[in-house]
């Protein structure tokens, strides 16, 4: 791919950017059993650690992507960096639980300014053939994050301390604020009036009420005043949402999006794809650390052979699917990943990782290899580049907000606590999962000659 020396820096402050999301997303998971021995909590804060996260970045990525749009890409991702970096620190030097969820909340903040922001700047810096290789490198990196974010963070908890993983992300922050500093871009590429603040606030109280349902009925029952009166005002601000978005005037979710064939065919498989990604991973750390024994260095090391099939093929396959259209490698892909999840079930103690763990997370991925590339060409590729960044908004808070439902309904799924009976029924509905989005991407997806001034014509994003 020839690019000149500018492009190539966006697409490093892109890859960067995006990366530090991607990786707290996935870094955290391996860290969970050494917090929760330190600051008490057990299961339920295991999961308001990563739902905390994933809540506010799912609620407001739809309006970032629409800052983006409307102040540019490259201020909104300074901003994004530097609070990300505030945030960091604030969940490094927690001194209680509470404390640690709270700044969880605030860092996901951050992470929803970076991820739309960096798609969209490759997007309107690339066009062609070439804007297809660039995101299929991004995706590439990206998409290595979530799971190398695993073994970075096992090390850093056997040598130092789960504080560290959090510590970590000002070292990538200040680097990418460093390259950054050489783009130029005009601060403003559309009116401020686009924001869309009430939207905001629904969507977060639609999607907050749900998941805090979820997670305490398993303390406190259904029945409780403290669990259906959240879910009931979930719901009801969440159809506020959507009524809300029909009919105001700049909609942070514009529903005529949803019109767009491949929009919503490869928003709805990113649902069964980044559900069963979140579950898996969420469990496969705590699994082998609590039940298999493994230290968290091994237990992060796990995931390394995932991690290099991706970086090695991610490429690959964007192209591939710019040369031959989506629909096949986003029916396949999914697939794959899920029989390697089904794998998993023969991981009964005491654990053999060449046979009951190195199959499945070669096979994952494989699949994941093969599907996030294709996927983000299939729901970007129909949009007009002026809708870039609200596009890869939409589609991001998608999968961040299939991936807090999963692990909301971790204890629905495996009991009060982790067993290996549980851990095997939470496998079985990953891997539904998967093989869901794969089903939906064959009888969604169609390959379409993209609409006049389409920015992106080959290839699609890790959700």
């Amino acid at each position: 791919m020839l690019v000149t020396p500018g492009q190539r820096r966006v697409l490093i402050v892109a890859i960067l950017s995006s990366f530090v999301a991607f990786l707290d997303g996935s870094i955290v998971n391996v860290a969970l059993p050494a917090l929760s021995r330190e600051l008490g909590g057990g299961l339920p804060l295991q999961q308001w650690v990563v739902d905390g996260y994933l809540l506010t970045m799912g609620a407001l990525i739809l309006v970032a992507g629409s800052l983006s749009d409307t102040f540019g890409r490259i201020r909104v991702l300074r901003a994004g960096l530097i609070w990300f970096g505030i945030t960091s620190l604030a969940c490094a030097v927690a001194p209680w639980g509470i404390a640690l969820v709270v700044a969880r909340v605030l860092q996901g903040v951050a992470a929803a300014l970076l991820v739309p922001s960096s798609l969209a700047l490759i997007t309107s810096t690339f066009s062609g053939a070439a804007q297809g290789r660039a995101i299929g490198v991004w995706t590439g990196f990206t998409g290595a994050a979530g799971i190398a974010g695993p073994l970075l963070g096992g090390v850093l908890v056997d040598t130092l301390s789960w504080r560290w993983v959090f510590a970590i992300n000002v070292v990538p922050i200040a680097v990418t604020l460093f390259v950054m500093a050489k783009i130029r871009e005009p601060h403003r590429t559309a009116s401020v009036s686009r924001v869309d603040l009430w939207g905001a606030c629904l969507a977060a109280v639609g999607l907050g009420g749900p998941v805090y349902a979820l997670i305490e009925q398993g303390r406190l029952g259904w029945g409780h005043p403290a669990v259906f009166v959240p879910l009931a005002v979930g719901v009801v601000a969440f159809a506020a949402f959507i009524w809300w978005e029909a009919r105001a005037p700049h909609p942070m979710m514009p529903l005529a999006l949803f019109t767009v064939r491949n929009f919503w065919a490869g928003n709805l498989a990113t649902v069964g794809v980044y559900a069963a990604l979140s579950l898996g991973f969420f469990l496969f750390a705590l699994y082998l650390q609590e039940i298999g024994g493994y230290s968290a260095t091994i237990a992060g090391l796990a995931g390394i052979p995932a991690t290099l099939v991706m970086l090695g093929f991610a490429t690959l396959f964007g192209t591939l699917a710019g040369k031959y259209g989506p629909r096949l490698f986003m029916t396949i892909g999914p697939v794959i990943a899920g029989s390697g999840f089904l794998v998993f079930l023969t991981a009964t103690p005491p654990i053999d990782f060449w046979l009951n763990v190195l199959p499945g997370i070669l096979l994952v991925g494989l699949g994941l290899s093969v599907t996030v590339a294709p996927l983000t060409a299939a729901v970007l590729g129909s949009i007009h580049p002026d809708q870039a960044g609200i596009g890869s908004a939409i589609n991001n808070a998608v999968s961040r907000v299939a991936g807090l439902i999963a692990i909301a309904m971790v204890g629905g799924i495996v009991g009060g606590v982790l067993t290996v009976d549980g851990f095997q029924r939470a496998m079985v509905v990953t891997a539904v999962l998967m093989f869901a989005g794969g089903v939906v991407s064959w009888f969604g997806i169609r390959t379409a000659v993209p609409a006049a001034g389409a920015a992106v014509p080959v290839v699609p994003e890790l959700g």
